[in-house]
């Protein structure tokens, strides 16, 4: 059994895309999808600085663009199970087949401006503990006042909350553990962007999802989405609560997955996967040299599922 995983946001690097501009009509739909949107999505896969595709309102669509550039190359037909990482659900959620690329991308963008927009509200931010015991670590961030925003398993948690309580935070870290700040505008995952789901809520009531054709697992619990409307109103719920993507990694051994494809900007997920899930085998694809390689661990999974 194979998925294919879309990462999430503090993966870019500057020029990150420039090698995908080279595939045809990559760069004619890059050129469409920035005018839907309204953001110059070229310009911010090649030749924007660091700090511009750090402000959470264009990382959003841009990672959403990179996942589905490059979806788009693969046979997601023959895939068996889809999932992304907190932004990269919007990925996901095309693979999957419950939202249209300009859908995802509207949502992307329209995600971006609100999350940005209640991180512009309080001092927030977020910082990485890595090791120590995941219980112990829980608590210590929330004795700290903070949220463990994203449980991503393999001895990593995520801290989000004000700046006074991150600062508490590493100033006390759990036992066996580290704590590092994360680039990032604020909060994600927590109640400080109530703001934002208020207005996602308006947002997504104007989409139509359809019901999912393959296994996509989501990041509130684990479990496979069961209809394309539980989807939205999961995506949304989603900038509110944590990302649970050690619960993905177990249901996605508990099913029995044995190979994992992690779409561009390649390499997060393949980590925690490498750590938590032993002997999975892995292809990175960061750049289109990376295509054939994921598409021959596609076909090959294919080939045995249907023996």
């Amino acid at each position: 059994m194979l998925s294919v995983l879309a990462p999430g946001q503090g993966s870019q690097k500057p020029g990150f895309l420039i090698p995908w501009l080279e595939l045809p009509g990559v760069a004619e739909r890059l050129g469409s999808w920035s005018e839907l949107i309204g953001i110059d999505l070229v310009h911010l896969g090649t030749t924007a600085t660091q700090e511009e595709i750090t402000d959470t309102a264009k990382t959003q669509p841009l990672l959403t663009a990179a996942a589905l550039l490059a979806a788009e190359q693969l046979p997601i037909e023959d895939v068996d199970l889809v999932a992304g990482h907190s932004v990269g659900e919007l990925g996901a959620s095309v693979m999957a087949g419950v939202l249209t690329p300009e859908a995802a991308l509207r949502l992307a963008t329209a995600r971006g401006r609100e999350m940005a927009a209640a991180c512009a509200l309080t001092p927030t931010g977020m910082s990485a503990v890595l090791g120590g015991d995941d219980q112990v670590v829980r608590e210590a961030i929330e004795q700290a006042g903070a949220y463990p925003a994203n449980i991503n398993g393999a001895g990593q948690v995520v801290a989000a909350g004000t700046t006074e309580a991150l600062a508490r935070l590493a100033d006390n870290p759990p036992p066996g553990a580290r704590v590092r700040s994360l680039s990032v505008a604020g909060a994600f995952h927590t109640p400080y962007m109530k703001p934002a789901q208020a207005k996602l809520t308006a947002f997504a009531s104007t989409l139509e999802p359809a019901d999912p054709e393959r296994t996509w697992l989501s990041n509130a619990d684990g479990s496979a989405m069961e209809s394309g409307n539980q989807a939205l109103l999961r995506l949304v719920a989603q900038v509110t609560t944590s990302v649970r993507w050690d619960e993905c990694m177990k249901t996605m051994t508990k099913l029995g997955v044995t190979a994992i494809v992690e779409l561009p900007p390649a390499g997060t997920l393949a980590g925690l996967a490498k750590r938590a899930m032993p002997g999975m085998e892995i292809v990175k694809v960061n750049t289109p040299d990376d295509l054939e390689a994921a598409r021959d661990l596609i076909n090959r999974n294919r080939k045995e599922r249907t023996a």
